[in-house]
Parts: C-alpha cells; sequence; structure tokens
C-alpha cells in the first residue's frame, strides 16, 4: 500500500488538453489505469481509440463524445461508459474547462488511431525491458 500524492505527478499538454496519470503500471498497477484531463473550453482530445474499457466521470462543464457516428452529449456529474475499440473523441462544447477523470482497463494504454496506427502521447507508460 501506498499514497499518490496526485498533486505531484508530472502534468503534460496537448493543445487544449492537460493531462495527470493518477495512477498507471509504474505504481504497480497491472490491470488499468486512472487520468485526470482537463480540456480548454472548446478543445477536444484525438480521435482515438483503444482496446480497453474506458469509464469517464465528468467533474465540471459540459461536451459531446463522438463515437462511432453517433455524438452524446454530457454535463458534470455524468459518466461516460465507452467499450473497448470503439473510435471516439470527447469535445468541450461549453465556455470553462471541462475536468474529467478517465479509467481505462489496461495498463499500459495502448492508444491509436481510427486507422490502428500508434499514437504516441507525451504521458505514455512503458515499463521497462
Amino acid at each position: 500500500m501506498h499514497v499518490n500524492h496526485n498533486s505531484a505527478q508530472p502534468l503534460h499538454n496537448l493543445p487544449g488538453l492537460e493531462h495527470q496519470t493518477l495512477v498507471n503500471g509504474g505504481d504497480g498497477i497491472k490491470q488499468f489505469e486512472i487520468w485526470r484531463q482537463t480540456i480548454a473550453p472548446h478543445a477536444a482530445t484525438p480521435v482515438h481509440r483503444h482496446d480497453c474499457e474506458e469509464v469517464i466521470t465528468i467533474f465540471a462543464g459540459n461536451g459531446a463524445c463522438h463515437c462511432n457516428g453517433e455524438t452524446f452529449t454530457f454535463g458534470a456529474d455524468d459518466t461516460l461508459v465507452i467499450p473497448p475499440n470503439v473510435v471516439h473523441q470527447i469535445c468541450n462544447t461549453g465556455d470553462e474547462a471541462l475536468q474529467i477523470t478517465a479509467v481505462l482497463s489496461m495498463s499500459p494504454v495502448r492508444v491509436e488511431t481510427s486507422d490502428g496506427e500508434p499514437l504516441d502521447l507525451p504521458w505514455d507508460y512503458r515499463p521497462e525491458a
């Protein structure tokens, strides 16, 4: 057992998106990762997919999730459940920051573009060989 101090976890940035990995394989976790992200107003995640389940809880803001050609709207205190291999994108449709926490059922998470190409992210966890 140990305590991760979330404020001590590194911040990573993509345009319009701030990311913090709260827990992953580096913490001895083998089955999942937990990510905290802030998406700026009118910004979005890249279009992507991963071969694992993802559960996203919305803490502040409003948005839309584009999944396999459908659009689902959401707001604070909602939870999104995204099945494995579903191409999706989380968009902030509001004028305030969208604050989310995601739990992904694999570690390390392998993120791909909609065409199946690996999407290298600055926070990727890579176990030591």
